[in-house]
């Protein structure tokens, strides 16, 4: 486990509850306007420091290429884990107080930092697949206590393999893009055919997602004990889901249009390098996993605390409804890899895979408004007296998440999104 430097500082300000501390140093695609030049940046206090600036004066120089004035990032992670650790340290070096290079340069510091409340942030990678996963077994415990016999929540196969799907890949998003309610085939009564409408039962879902960082040829699975260095970092994901939709549709062959419409992630990536002082041991997989799926290392997950927030149209001030912590999380996202590649599935680089809803084991710590106010049975107040069972057109969901450690915060920033109202549509036309 990698051990944190309380003497590394930076000549930068940074506020003690800053997620972006100079431990962290997570990756981004930013541009000064809407339609500007996009490259990549890392998220230093309230700042951007412009990677493609340092590349250009010869301070950030990477083994075989140039990698930062780029519109994404998957070029910099194909280029592989020697560079990742390299373009880490001497980006500390640059940032921390010791350093006079950047610190004095009054003239480069005006090139090269930007304030983040000033720039357009994009999403950071080219995503070839996503993947959605579902590995707390307290969401899925609650999922189907209320679907189904609740002392049959979990189906056998759930502590035998990490359960996941295949998504959208086209509609992965970044925060701060406004999600427009999806409209499909509900069923509100069982004898009666189903009806086309807008969605009824808008729910988020608190996850997070990790980067593929190195892919594997096709036939050729990625053991578990090597996992850990196919993955670049990880990113907070809002995995939007029409409830109603999949309701109706999941059944025989699970998740199709309820969660096709917006997967919306941060736009921060926080290597595993940052996050790994923070690394804790999953809870106890019982049975054993077969032999494909048992890691070595005990130390195989993370403690990041999560937290979701609904702010209403036109309301003063936003609602805590959910706070939770990853390590909750059943499965790890090694075993997660190692599962999607143990039939020979090619991953790639760019490739998001979601964590699945993370919930804890008491309600203020469930990781969907289907367990907060369980199936609209027990509806949220929010402040300003208003109630949600699910989520309304003109809401904001925000999410939160970081990690904290004898006085070193590591954090993710946000993912935000705004719900518009359905479209109209007239089929008579």
């Amino acid at each position: 486990m990698s051990t944190i430097d309380k003497n590394l500082t930076s000549f930068i300000n940074i506020a003690t509850d800053s997620d972006f501390s100079i431990h962290n140093l997570p990756y981004g695609i930013f541009s000064e306007s809407t339609d500007g030049k996009r490259r990549a940046g890392v998220a230093i206090g309230e700042h951007v420091l412009d990677l493609a600036v340092l590349e250009a004066e010869g301070l950030l120089s990477l083994d075989n290429g140039s990698y930062f004035d780029q519109p994404t990032l998957n070029a910099f992670i194909d280029s592989g884990r020697d560079n990742w650790t390299k373009a880490r340290k001497i980006i500390q070096t640059l940032l921390s107080s010791d350093s006079d290079t950047l610190r004095d340069d009054q003239d480069l510091q005006k090139k090269a930092f930007f304030k983040q409340a000033d720039v357009t942030m994009h999403l950071p990678v080219q995503v070839p697949g996503f993947t959605d996963f579902y590995s707390s077994k307290e969401h899925a415990t609650n999922v189907g206590t209320m679907f189904r016999d609740p002392s049959n929540a979990l189906l056998p196969n759930w502590t035998e393999m990490p359960v996941g799907y295949n998504g959208r890949a086209s509609t992965v998003i970044v925060s701060g893009m406004d999600v427009i309610r999806p409209s499909g085939q509900l069923k509100p009564n069982a004898d009666d055919r189903p009806i086309f409408s807008p969605c009824k039962r808008l729910d988020f879902e608190l996850e997070t997602a990790f980067v593929v960082g190195k892919g594997n040829s096709i036939g050729q699975p990625i053991a578990v004990d090597n996992a850990n260095d196919h993955i670049f970092g990880m990113v907070l994901l809002n995995d939007w889901s029409a409830r109603d939709i999949q309701k109706w549709e999941y059944v025989p062959l699970g998740p199709f249009n309820a969660k096709t419409f917006a997967s919306e992630v941060s736009p921060w990536i926080v290597t595993m390098d940052a996050l790994a002082p923070f690394k804790i041991p999953c809870p106890t997989q019982e049975p054993k996993p077969l032999a494909y799926l048992a890691e070595k290392d005990s130390n195989n997950s993370y403690d990041i605390t999560l937290s979701v927030e609904i702010l209403p149209e036109n309301a003063d001030s936003a609602t805590v409804v959910c706070e939770t912590n990853f390590k909750y999380m059943y499965w790890s996202i090694a075993q997660q890899l190692t599962h999607h590649t143990i039939t020979g599935c090619k991953v790639e680089v760019g490739d998001m895979m979601g964590s699945g809803t993370i919930s804890g084991s008491t309600p203020d710590s469930y990781g969907s408004m289907l367990e907060i106010a369980w199936n609209a049975t027990k509806p949220v107040t929010l402040k300003g007296g208003e109630t949600r069972s699910f989520i309304e057109d003109g809401d904001t969901v925000i999410m939160k998440g970081y990690s904290e450690k004898n006085g070193v915060r590591v954090g993710f920033g946000e993912v935000r999104g705004k719900v518009l109202p359905a479209l109209s549509f007239d089929f008579d036309e």
